[in-house]
């Protein structure tokens, strides 16, 4: 992350917020930090996501009212595309409360996520929060974030070259089958978080996990197939499972998330350099992303994504979130 130097708000910030921006010594990164904290970017919005749990709670839960009233119907394919949609913002709840944004509280955080990602989409959130802290601890490095460790898409070429017959073949033509692959996104999220809890050592924080994974998995899977046919049943879940998928990688690829904290500036395998400019009545920041579209193909930088951050009210008392920045 870097300051945009000719920003007047880097050299300086509003006399009503001067004392707070500026106070301390520190890098580039540490003075940005404390403005961005002074215009109240970072504190939480605690009436929002009540709102906005509140809200998603009752569209979910008619997605699935819906599919029971209709019953062996082909236009339950329709409730698939649905709930997938719903499936994908669900799962940015979990996204937050991973990131500690919404209530301050770990514990409190930590129930949200397992309600939201175990229980509610079958999404281990114990597996996903490692995995993402690895990713913001360590962006876009090769063999240190599981981003882009090369298994599905190839980032460098030397993954590209690692490959084997068909895995070779594959990444040769992966920009096209990109978007192919990403039907299958949703399954593969659910069966590696499954997969992990298996594969380690039990604790009674796994054991909660595989318990909330094991009664959204069976709960889903008989809800489907008893209320389906067969052939009804596997397009459901193919057309559900495919668009929870499809949905995740257009927010990443179209920047439809910029209005969660600094998720458009994680995309792994993209991103570079980040420019943010600090405005000086502190109404706003704005953040150019510049990267490579194809890692393995054209090296050119260009302009990948443009997001503007809006300050939250302030609130009495509120403290500012934890936000991790992949910067």
């Amino acid at each position: 992350m870097t300051v945009d130097a000719a920003s007047p708000a880097f050299e300086r910030p509003p006399i009503a917020r001067r004392e707070t921006a500026d106070a301390g010594p520190g890098s580039d990164y540490a003075q940005l930090s404390r403005l961005v904290r002074a215009t109240g970017l970072l504190r939480r919005r605690r009436g929002y996501y009540t709102v906005k749990i509140g809200v998603n709670l009752l569209l979910l839960c008619g997605g699935w009212a819906v599919f029971f009233l209709l019953g062996r119907s082909w236009w339950q394919m329709l409730v698939a595309v649905f709930l997938g949609v719903m499936f994908t913002q669900t799962g940015f709840i979990g996204h937050d409360a991973g990131h500690r944004q919404i209530s301050g509280s770990k514990r409190t955080d930590d129930v949200i996520g397992r309600i939201h990602g175990n229980l509610l989409i079958g999404l281990s959130f114990g597996w996903w929060t490692s995995k993402h802290n690895r990713h913001h601890a360590h962006p876009n490095q090769v063999g240190r974030d599981p981003d882009i460790g090369g298994r599905a898409v190839a980032f460098t070429p030397e993954q590209a070259r690692a490959r084997g017959g068909l895995g070779r073949l594959l990444a040769g033509y992966q920009a096209w089958l990109f978007f192919p692959m990403l039907l299958l996104e949703g399954l593969h999220l659910h069966v590696a978080g499954f997969r992990t809890l298996l594969s380690h050592r039990s604790t009674a924080v796994k054991l909660v996990d595989g318990g909330l994974l094991a009664a959204h998995i069976i709960g889903y899977l008989i809800a489907v197939f008893l209320v389906l046919s067969p052939v009804q049943a596997v397009a459901f879940l193919l057309i559900q499972q495919g668009v929870f998928g499809l949905y995740l990688a257009a927010l990443a690829l179209f920047g439809l998330n910029n209005d969660q904290a600094f998720a458009a500036l994680g995309h792994p395998g993209y991103k570079h350099f980040v420019r943010l400019r600090v405005r000086r009545d502190g109404s706003r920041i704005d953040a150019w992303v510049i990267g490579a579209v194809d890692p393995l193909g054209d090296p050119t930088p260009v302009l990948i994504d443009q997001v503007t951050f809006f300050p939250a009210p302030p609130a009495e008392g509120d403290r500012p979130s934890e936000v991790q920045s992949s910067s």
